[in-house]
């Protein structure tokens, strides 16, 4: 009986734990603001609705002297994201990074993306529910100097009334399973992103 009142209680204080854990996520995720600040590159990860046409505004707005957008399909050209227009800021500083798939992938390869350009501030756009996770992917990645802004984007898929809407709901905890993943992994193997190296293949 000590053995079964052993567990249960390890499985209620594990339980707790999760659940605190999970509500300190989700409010940290829904706390994001959309940064006025400029930086000296926009990093957009692409896939999701809105992230493109928010960085290009951005960029149309000079707030950042490169616009990296990580992720590009591969059949995807420039001049299909981002026209030219006068008084715009030059396409020659917008950078399409057609090799990566994932989001970890997308923090290496974007990561020799701003190193090559001595970028030393980043705006880091993405959806709201992947922030969390991209951040802290690419603060592992990126050289200590980098400043990383992140910059949400809001999507109807998550509403802030998570608890009351399912699908809501398991998009933030799958968000936060991998989240804690990635943690984990980071306390076991501290510098181990930082070092890993995959060749660039050239943007346009």
């Amino acid at each position: 009986m000590n053995i079964v009142k052993a567990f249960l209680t390890l499985s209620i204080v594990g339980l707790v734990v999760i659940v605190v854990l999970f509500i300190d996520f989700t409010y940290k995720t829904f706390s994001y603001r959309q940064s006025m600040l400029k930086a000296d590159a926009i990093v957009v990860l692409t896939g999701g609705k809105g992230r493109v046409e928010e960085g290009v505004h951005l960029f149309r707005e000079s707030r950042a002297k490169f616009l990296f957008l990580v992720g590009v399909d591969p059949s995807v050209k420039k001049s299909d994201l981002y026209r030219q227009k006068p008084g715009d800021p030059s396409d020659d500083n917008v950078i399409l990074e057609k090799s990566s798939r994932n989001t970890l992938e997308n923090s290496i390869f974007g990561r020799d993306l701003i190193v090559r350009s001595g970028v030393h501030s980043i705006l880091l756009i993405t959806s709201r529910y992947h922030l969390k996770r991209a951040s802290i992917l690419f603060h592992n990645s990126l050289p200590k100097d980098v400043t990383i802004i992140p910059y949400p984007v809001d999507s109807i898929n998550l509403r802030e009334s998570w608890w009351i809407h399912g699908g809501s709901f398991q998009l933030l905890f799958r968000e936060f399973y991998k989240y804690c993943m990635l943690r984990t992994f980071f306390l076991l193997a501290q510098g181990e992103l930082s070092e890993s190296v995959i060749p660039i293949a050239p943007g346009g």
